[in-house]
């Protein structure tokens, strides 16, 4: 049956959608970077990421409208290069390389950052990171994102020191995001990883994505940005004892 069909695999799928779409939102990002994570407790690593594709290109899509007039527009031409070459690079490796060894590594990275911003705190005044630095982190982001949708820490941890205000940090991510993830789609189809199976599960998961991008939309306008970037910080660092908890188990 070009369907999966274990109520497991659902069990896991949805709330892992859910929480994929609030983080699309902006509200919760680096939560995102768990729902492959969660879904690979039912199924292959790369087959969880295949399913996601097109839920993520409707949550992409949905993202951009409601924040299409909140974009760093310099900003985002400046990560848009460097991310491409990520997923260049995460599709040459793909086959060569285990997605837990690199969700491990995207999770130590991502409490190395946390530990660093706890440990010493920037200044008002501090100047925000260089572009060298930005340009390896975006590369990062773009190879974690096509390994294993997990491009959410390493770029955080470039455009949060910047500041922006939460609707500007969430509608450049969202505008970033929908470049980087549909320029996935030839090399996955490459790769033999969108099949009638994945695809026809994906289109089971769909009315779920719009719930969580709407969810999140909601609190992202209303929430101050001191507490935004808290819970920013929450998520990541969830997601980065997830991701090195599945790399070590």
């Amino acid at each position: 049956m070009p369907l999966i069909t274990d109520p497991f695999f659902y069990a896991v799928a949805i709330p892992a959608v859910l929480l994929l779409g609030v983080s699309k939102s902006g509200f919760g990002a680096g939560f995102g970077s768990l729902a492959v994570p969660m879904m690979a407790l039912a199924v292959t690593v790369p087959q969880a990421a295949a399913i996601l594709m097109p839920v993520l290109l409707v949550m992409d899509l949905l993202g951009m409208a409601a924040f299409r007039n909140n974009v760093d527009r310099q900003l985002l031409r400046f990560l848009l290069p460097f991310g491409l070459l990520g997923i260049v690079i995460g599709a040459l490796l793909f086959k060569l390389l285990d997605a837990k060894v690199v969700a491990g590594i995207v999770g130590g990275f991502t409490l190395l950052f946390l530990a660093q911003r706890l440990l010493f705190p920037p200044r008002p005044d501090s100047p925000p990171p260089p572009k060298w630095v930005g340009a390896i982190l975006t590369a990062t982001s773009g190879f974690t994102s096509f390994i294993a949708h997990a491009g959410g820490p390493p770029i955080n941890a470039y455009v949060i020191p910047l500041r922006l205000s939460p609707v500007l940090f969430t509608g450049t991510m969202a505008f970033f995001f929908f470049f980087i993830n549909i320029s996935k789609w030839i090399p996955y189809a490459w790769l033999g990883l969108l099949d009638l199976r994945n695809m026809v599960t994906s289109l089971a998961l769909l009315p779920f994505a719009p719930i969580g991008v709407w969810v999140g939309v909601r609190i992202a306008h209303r929430i101050q940005p001191q507490l935004f970037y808290r819970l920013v910080y929450t998520g990541m660092f969830l997601t980065g004892v997830k991701l090195v908890w599945d790399a070590w188990r």
